[in-house]
C-alpha cells in the first residue's frame, strides 16, 4: 500500500469467548484478504496466530497476536486475543490500543460469561463493536435465537445487516441486507444471486427493521419515511455508521469462518460501521499528562503532532531479545532513532521497526498516526509505558489489570536453581502483567500468583521451554495466625551454670487477648528494681521474636498484649541473652493456660453465575463454611452471590466454578478480615505442623 495515513486504518480487536472460533476467522480475514496463501486450522495446529507450542497443544489462544491486511484501499490491523477465562486480561490489554471490535457469538452456544465480561471490557473503553454470528454451519445453529440472546445480554438492539441462506448442514450463504443481493457460497467461493423466494419475506422484513432504526435517527429522514418516501442506500450506509459509531446498536452480520462464508462482507461492514484512528480521535480524543507540569494534554492522529506511542504488549525471547508492540497515537516512529519513555524517563535507542503477522515480521522505516507495529530490545520499557519525543513529553493512562486469583507455592526440581527460576520468571512477567512473582517472608516460599490454574500451568511450560528451568507446583501455606481467648499468668526462669560465669534471667509475665485487630502492646510495670532496666527490653525481645515463631502450631502470634510485673536477676550471671530467652520461655507456658486459638483469613467473594447453576453454587459456598452474604441479579440472567468464606477452603474454586458452571461463572475474592478456626480443623492443622517439623529434621 501507498504511505497510509489515519483515515485508511482500522485497529480490530477480535473478541469472543474460548471456542467461538476467533482464531480461525483471523485465519479467514487474512486469507481472503491476501495476507496469508492459505486458512489455517486450529484443531491441525497451523494457524498463523496462534504459534506458540502452549497454544497448539492445547488448542487455545493464550496470548493475543497481531496481524495487518488491506483490504480496498484501507490497512487493516487485527488484535486476535484470548476468550479462555484465565487469559482474557490479555484481551482488555489489546481493547486498549483498538478502535473497534468484532464480537464473534458461536450460533451454538449463543453469549457467554466471557463473552459479557469481554463486552464490558470493550465498554470501559468506549470502542464501537459489531457483532458476527459464527458457525452457522453445525447442526443446531441457529442464528434468529442467537441474535436474540444478545440483545438481552447486552441490553442493545441488535440490528443485521445481513441474514444466511439456510442453517447447520444447509447453510450455503447469506442475503445482504443493504444490497438485497444473496451470495450463495461453494468451497468458500462466493456467486452473487438474487434472493430466492422461500427466503425473501424475511429478507424483506428484516429490511424494513433496518430501514426504519436508520429512519429513527434523523428527523427529516423518519418524516420522508412516513410520508412514503424511499430512503436512498446512501442514507441507509450513512445511518448505519453514525449508529454503530454512536453504539446507538448493534450491526449484526454473519457466516461460517472455517467454512470461509461471509468474509469478504464482514471486511467491508469492518470499513463502513468501525471508526478509524482519526473518527476516533474526534469520539474519544486522545489526552495524557505531561509528567513535568502534571498538565493534561490533547494529541491528534496527525504527523505534525509530537511522537506519541503506547506500548499494549510485550514478548520476551530468550534469543532475539524482547519484543515491544506498540500503538502510534500522534506523530512518527522512525527506525534507527532514540525515542523518551515517558514513564521512566529513560532514552530507549529504535532499531528495526516491524509490522507483524503472527510472528512473521515485516521491516518497515517508520510508523505513523494511528499504526500498530513491534520494536526489539527496549531496555526499560514495559507494558503501558508510553514513548515519546523528548521535549514533548507525554504519559498516557495506562490499564488497570485484575488482581491475580490463585496462586501456587513453586520450588525449582534441581537444587541450585532458583536464581534460573527468578531471571526467568521475571522475563515471563514482563509479557504477563496479571502473573506476580513474590517471596513470602513468612513461609519462606516462592509464590506465583496468576488468574487461574492453567494460568499458572502455562507460565511455567513457557519458564522451562523458554529458560531451560523445570520447578514443581503446590499449594502455599495459609497464613493462619495464632492468639488467645484469656488471661494467664507464668514465670520463665532460665539458669545455666556450666563452670565459670553462668546464666541466670528470671521474669513474671501476665498475657490477655485484645479486640481482633487490636495489635500487639507491652507493659513494664516492674517496680523497685527486682529486674534492671537494662534487662527489661530484652524480655521483650524473647516475647516478640516467640510471638513471630507461633506457638501451638507455628504461626504468627496476634491481638494480645503481655506485661512484665515481677522476676528476679543475679548480680553476676544475669545477661540480656538470659532475660531474652526467659521472657519467651514466660510466653510459652502463658499461652497454654490462656485459651490459645487459630485465626483464618477470610475472604469476601464475589461470584458471578448463570440463574440455572445459582443452587449448585450456594451450596458449594456453604460446603466450603461460606457465608452467603447477599444474592443480586445482574445483566443478562446472571446472579451475583456476595459471600465470606475461609481462604483455605479457597485455593482451587476456579478450576471447580468451572466446572460447575460449564465455563460460565466467574469470581473474584480479596482479603476480609481474620475469624477462629473450629477447633476440629484446628488439631488437624496443628497435627500437620508437627509432621512437617519432624520431617524438616
Amino acid at each position: 500500500m501507498a504511505k497510509l495515513d489515519a483515515g485508511s486504518i482500522r485497529n480490530v480487536a477480535i473478541i469472543a469467548h474460548s471456542g467461538a472460533g476467533k482464531t480461525s476467522l483471523t485465519e479467514a480475514v487474512l486469507f481472503n484478504a491476501g495476507a496469508v496463501d492459505r486458512m489455517g486450522s486450529v484443531e491441525a495446529g497451523n494457524t498463523v496466530m496462534d504459534y506458540e507450542p502452549e497454544e497448539t497443544s492445547r488448542k487455545i489462544s493464550i496470548a493475543s497476536a497481531v496481524a495487518f491486511c488491506d483490504w480496498k484501499d484501507t490497512r487493516v490491523n487485527l488484535i486476535d486475543t484470548p476468550g479462555f477465562i484465565n487469559f482474557i486480561e490479555d484481551t482488555r490489554g489489546s481493547l486498549r490500543v483498538s478502535d473497534g471490535a468484532v464480537v464473534i457469538v458461536s450460533a451454538l452456544s449463543g453469549v457467554k460469561a466471557e463473552t459479557e465480561k469481554i463486552w464490558k471490557f470493550a465498554c470501559e473503553f468506549e470502542i464501537p463493536r459489531i457483532v458476527f454470528i459464527n458457525k452457522l454451519d453445525k447442526e443446531t445453529a441457529n442464528f434468529y435465537r442467537a441474535v436474540g440472546e444478545l440483545e438481552k445480554s447486552f441490553e442493545a438492539e441488535a440490528i443485521p445487516l445481513q441474514i444466511p441462506i439456510g442453517e447447520g448442514e444447509g447453510f450455503k450463504g447469506i442475503v445482504d441486507l443493504l444490497t438485497m443481493k444473496a451470495y450463495v457460497y461453494e468451497n468458500g467461493k462466493a456467486s452473487e444471486t438474487e434472493i430466492l423466494d422461500d427466503i425473501k419475506g424475511t429478507a424483506d422484513e428484516y429490511r424494513k427493521k433496518l430501514v426504519e432504526k436508520i429512519a429513527e435517527s434523523d428527523d427529516a429522514l423518519l418524516e420522508k419515511y412516513l410520508e412514503g418516501g424511499d430512503i436512498s442506500n446512501d442514507e441507509i450506509v450513512k445511518g448505519i455508521k453514525e449508529g454503530s459509531l454512536t453504539r446507538r446498536f448493534i450491526p449484526v452480520v454473519c457466516g461460517s469462518a472455517t467454512m470461509n462464508i461471509g468474509i469478504s462482507q464482514l471486511l467491508d461492514a469492518v470499513l463502513l460501521c468501525l471508526p478509524s484512528p482519526g473518527e476516533m480521535s474526534r469520539i474519544s480524543p486522545v489526552r495524557g499528562k505531561n509528567p513535568k507540569e502534571g498538565k493534561e494534554v490533547e494529541r491528534k492522529p496527525v504527523e505534525t503532532d509530537p511522537l506519541t506511542a503506547y506500548v499494549f504488549k510485550t514478548i520476551a525471547d530468550p534469543y532475539a531479545g524482547k519484543l515491544s508492540l506498540f500503538r502510534v497515537y500522534a506523530g512518527v516512529l522512525k527506525a534507527d532513532s532514540t525515542v523518551l519513555n515517558a514513564n521512566t524517563g529513560a532514552k530507549e535507542r529504535i532499531g528495526q521497526v516491524f509490522h507483524l503477522i503472527g510472528k512473521k515480521q515485516a521491516p518497515v522505516q517508520s510508523v505513523g498516526p494511528g499504526d500498530i507495529a513491534a520494536v526489539v530490545k527496549l531496555k526499560d520499557t514495559n507494558v503501558g509505558d508510553t514513548l515519546c519525543e523528548e521535549h514533548h513529553p507525554l504519559v498516557l493512562e495506562k490499564v488497570r489489570f485484575a488482581e491475580s486469583l490463585i496462586s501456587y507455592a513453586i520450588a525449582p526440581k534441581t537444587k541450585g536453581d532458583e536464581d534460573k527460576v527468578s531471571v526467568g520468571l521475571h522475563r515471563i512477567l514482563e509479557e504477563d502483567p496479571t502473573l506476580h512473582y513474590t517471596r513470602d517472608e513468612e513461609s519462606k516460599e516462592l509464590i506465583l500468583s496468576g488468574m487461574g490454574q492453567v494460568h499458572l500451568e502455562v507460565a511455567l511450560e513457557k519458564l522451562k521451554r523458554k529458560f531451560g528451568v523445570e520447578v514443581v507446583m503446590k499449594m502455599p501455606k495459609i497464613p493462619y495466625r495464632e492468639t488467645i481467648k484469656a488471661a494467664a499468668k507464668a514465670q520463665g526462669r532460665y539458669k545455666k551454670q556450666s563452670g565459670g560465669r553462668g546464666q541466670f534471667g528470671d521474669c513474671w509475665i501476665e498475657i490477655e487477648p485484645t479486640p481482633r485487630g487490636g495489635g500487639y502492646h507491652f507493659f513494664d510495670k516492674i517496680v523497685g528494681g527486682v529486674i534492671p532496666q537494662q534487662y527489661r527490653p530484652a524480655v521483650e525481645k524473647g516475647i516478640v521474636e516467640t510471638m513471630k515463631e507461633g506457638v501451638i502450631a507455628g504461626y504468627q502470634v496476634v491481638d494480645m498484649k503481655a506485661t512484665l510485673y515481677d522476676g528476679s536477676y543475679h548480680s553476676v550471671d544475669s545477661s540480656e541473652m538470659a532475660f531474652k530467652i526467659a521472657g519467651s520461655m514466660a510466653l510459652k507456658k502463658a499461652f497454654q493456660d490462656a485459651k490459645p486459638v487459630l485465626l483464618e483469613p477470610i475472604m469476601r467473594v464475589e461470584v458471578v453465575t448463570p440463574e440455572d447453576t445459582l443452587g449448585a453454587v450456594i451450596g458449594d459456598l456453604n460446603s466450603r463454611r461460606g457465608k452467603v452474604q447477599g444474592v443480586e441479579p445482574q445483566a443478562g440472567g446472571n446472579q451475583k452471590v456476595n459471600a465470606l468464606v475461609p481462604m483455605a477452603e479457597m485455593l482451587t474454586y476456579a478450576n471447580q466454578l468451572q466446572g460447575m458452571t460449564s465455563g460460565r461463572g466467574l469470581y473474584s475474592m480479596e482479603f476480609s478480615h481474620y475469624e477462629e478456626v473450629p477447633s476440629h480443623i484446628t488439631q488437624k492443622i496443628i497435627a500437620e505442623r508437627q509432621k512437617q517439623k519432624e520431617e524438616e529434621h
